[in-house]
C-alpha cells in the first residue's frame, strides 16, 4: 500500500477511536503546563522504580544525558533501559528520586506540555506516538498510553499498523521526530529491524537529527554503541559501569566483556 493509504487508515483509526471513551480512570499525569528548563539535560538523581509493587525495576539510578552528547543505555534484557528511557519522557513517575530536564522535576509538569519538547521512537509507541494518541487523548486527556494502545487495538487500528515492516514502520517515526525538531530524542535501536540499506539511511537521518539535542538512545548496535559519547551500562537495575566507548574500553569490565562478545557479530545481545 502506499504512503497515502497508509495514513488515511491511520486518520480513520483516529476517527473511530475519538468515538470510544471506555477507558478506565488511571492516575492524572498533572503538573504546570509552562515550564522554563534550563537547557535540556535529563538528570537521573537516585531514581528507584518498581511496576506496582512488583521488585525494583530500578534501582538508585543516577546518571545525567547531557544536551549535544548521544548518551547510549546499554546492558542485558530486562536491565532497565527501556524504563530509565520511559521515565526520563514521564511515562511514569519514579517511586524515589528525581528525573530532571533542565533542572526541573518533569513530575512537577503536565505530560502532554513536557511531551512538545520529545520526539520519541520506541517500538511499543510507533505510530501511534504523535497522531492517533493525541487524538485518543481529546476523548481522555491523562489516559496512559497502554490506555491508549488497548482502545486501538479495541477499535481494530492495530491491524493496518501491523502490516507495516519495522523499517517502514520505523522510517515513519523519524521522518515525524525530524518535522517535530524537538530537543530531546529518546530512541529505542530495536525499532530498526532494518537490513544493511536502510540502516545506512536510517543512521544519516538520524544523525541529522541530533545535533546540539539531548540524545538518548536504547542501543542495540554495535556501531551506535562505539559512536556515542556516554554509555550507561545498566544491569540487575542498577548503572554498574558509565563513561566514554574508550575509557569503558580500557576498564576490564562488563562493558568490554559484551564488545569483544559483539566483535563477531553485528549487534548487541539485547
Amino acid at each position: 500500500g502506499s504512503m497515502f493509504a497508509n495514513m488515511a487508515a491511520v486518520f480513520a483509526c483516529e476517527v473511530r477511536i475519538e468515538r470510544m471513551q471506555e477507558i478506565e480512570n488511571e492516575k492524572r499525569m498533572t503538573g504546570m503546563t509552562e515550564y522554563d528548563p534550563d537547557g535540556y539535560d535529563i538528570r537521573f538523581e537516585h531514581v528507584t522504580f518498581a511496576y506496582r509493587e512488583k521488585e525494583d525495576v530500578l534501582r538508585d539510578v543516577s546518571f545525567t544525558a547531557k544536551q549535544g552528547q548521544v548518551t547510549a543505555l546499554v546492558g542485558p534484557s530486562g536491565g532497565g533501559k527501556s524504563t530509565a528511557a520511559k521515565l526520563a519522557a514521564r511515562f511514569w513517575d519514579p517511586a524515589e528520586g528525581t528525573v530532571r530536564l533542565g533542572g526541573v522535576d518533569v513530575s512537577t509538569v503536565d505530560g502532554e506540555a513536557l511531551l512538545k519538547n520529545y520526539a520519541i521512537v520506541f517500538q511499543d509507541v510507533v505510530l501511534f506516538a504523535d497522531t492517533v494518541m493525541e487524538n485518543i487523548r481529546l476523548g481522555k486527556r491523562d489516559a496512559t498510553d497502554e490506555e491508549v494502545l488497548a482502545a486501538a487495538k479495541a477499535a481494530q487500528c492495530d491491524a493496518f499498523v501491523s502490516r507495516l515492516s519495522g523499517g517502514e514502520r520505523q522510517r515513519i517515526s523519524i521522518a515525524r521526530a525530524i518535522l517535530k525538531d524537538a530537543p530531546v530524542i529518546l530512541l529505542d535501536e530495536a525499532t530498526a529491524s532494518l537490513d544493511v540499506e536502510n540502516e545506512t539511511a536510517v543512521q544519516a537521518a538520524l544523525s541529522g537529527l541530533i545535533k546540539d539535542k539531548t540524545v538518548l538512545i536504547i542501543a542495540h548496535r554495535m556501531r551506535t554503541v562505539m559512536n556515542a559519547d556516554q554509555i550507561v551500562l545498566l544491569s540487575g537495575g542498577r548503572v554498574v559501569e558509565m563513561g566514554s566507548p574508550a575509557e569503558l574500553l580500557k576498564k576490564n569490565g562488563l562493558f568490554r566483556h559484551m564488545a569483544q562478545l559483539q566483535s563477531e557479530s553485528m549487534e548487541w545481545t539485547a
